[in-house]
């Protein structure tokens, strides 16, 4: 639960802490958690109710399990993937994302452009062609985008002209360019033309728009990128959990003198330790997962260490040294994780995009004497 995390992220409190001192504590341990997450304060909730993208959810269905662990580690190229929706409300074939949530240290991967193709406009006579070309420009200049140099071509290809469904277009040098320069960011026109090259008035082909369709049918771009949030800042949150009293009748110091004994008499093994991220006060911007269990690593590494310790060489040989008391000053091995899993955050930013990031070594898979 909540308690047990921020008891891990600080230092072991006073006997009868002070509300002002525990409200402070309390605040340093959050702040600390959001370091973890990369984040210096933490989004603020969307303004009305929203529904995440379908893409980004399927993403992260794909590459995390329900609780954020991810089990296809390959998918994502990078550890981020952001969501831009469209902000041009409906201007036809010419779309506009602003990119100014995206952080200076995230390297830009690749990124695509997805439109939600409807259904062709139904035509007098019969059809001629089941296909049309579609190009994808970079708009350069905003006001004359059909003059020479006022566009460049990003992609293009044949689209079908039946049924419906989503279109995704390569522009990852666009949005890199976008980012280099944001005065840049023009946006991009899309254009429908028949097989000869033809312009198609109208275009029997149509794509949904930010202002007349539903939510989940709006053009969005995913850049997919990396950043060094990671296990970095991991190293600074390893002071031992306080115990707590389970009675208030029961002495600190004795609770805690009886708690280690124990812990010393059970060999080291894992233990659970819930992230609930509604009880942190996080649930308003993070869709998923609710939670997580990070578990943690307790127990005693006994001379003779066990395979089933599954100690170090390293270990062993501390082992042996402490047991024979060869040398002063050499303690037995800890218990601590040796194998660390990835967990998957989908949350809206501040900007209220929608953002699947990927956070090193938050889940301890295993323990072992070290």
């Amino acid at each position: 639960m909540l308690g047990t995390v921020l008891l891990l992220l600080a230092l072991a409190e006073p006997v009868c802490p002070s509300p002002e001192n525990a409200a402070s504590r309390r605040a340093e341990a959050l702040k600390r958690l959001l370091e973890v997450f990369g984040m210096e304060d933490p989004p603020a909730p969307p303004a009305h109710v929203k529904q995440p993208p379908q893409y980004m959810v399927d993403l992260f269905n794909t590459v995390a399990n329900a609780d954020g662990v991810t089990k296809n580690p390959d998918i994502l190229e990078g550890n981020t993937v952001r969501s831009f929706l469209d902000k041009t409300h409906g201007e036809k074939m010419r779309f506009l994302f602003i990119l100014s949530s995206v952080a200076k240290n995230e390297k830009i991967l690749t990124a695509e452009l997805h439109l939600f193709r409807l259904w062709p406009r139904a035509t007098n006579g019969p059809k001629r062609h089941h296909f049309c070309q579609v190009s994808v420009y970079q708009v350069l200049e905003k006001r004359e985008p059909e003059a020479p140099g006022g566009k460049k071509l990003l992609a293009a290809r044949l689209v079908s002209l039946q049924g419906s469904g989503w279109e995704v277009f390569a522009i990852t040098q666009a949005v890199r360019d976008w980012m280099e320069d944001e005065s840049s960011n023009q946006g991009l026109l899309v254009t429908v033309q028949g097989l000869s090259g033809s312009p198609l008035d109208p275009p029997p082909l149509q794509f949904a728009s930010g202002g007349d369709h539903h939510e989940s049918k709006k053009p969005m771009l995913a850049p997919a990128m990396a950043n060094g949030i990671g296990s970095s800042f991991l190293a600074d949150l390893q002071p031992q959990a306080p115990v707590l009293p389970a009675k208030p009748a029961v002495p600190r110091l004795s609770r805690l003198r009886s708690t280690r004994s124990l812990d010393r008499l059970q060999p080291c093994q894992r233990h659970p330790l819930s992230v609930d991220f509604e009880e942190i006060g996080w649930s308003g911007w993070i869709i998923s997962p609710r939670g997580y269990n990070a578990y943690h690593c307790k127990g005693s590494c006994p001379f003779p260490l066990g395979e089933n310790m599954r100690p170090t060489n390293h270990a062993t040989v501390q082992s042996i040294i402490n047991a024979l008391k060869l040398s002063e000053g050499v303690s037995s091995p800890c218990c601590v994780p040796d194998k660390l899993y990835s967990i998957n955050l989908l949350y809206f930013d501040d900007d209220e995009n929608v953002v699947l990031k990927q956070y090193d070594d938050m889940v301890a898979g295993s323990c072992g004497c070290h």
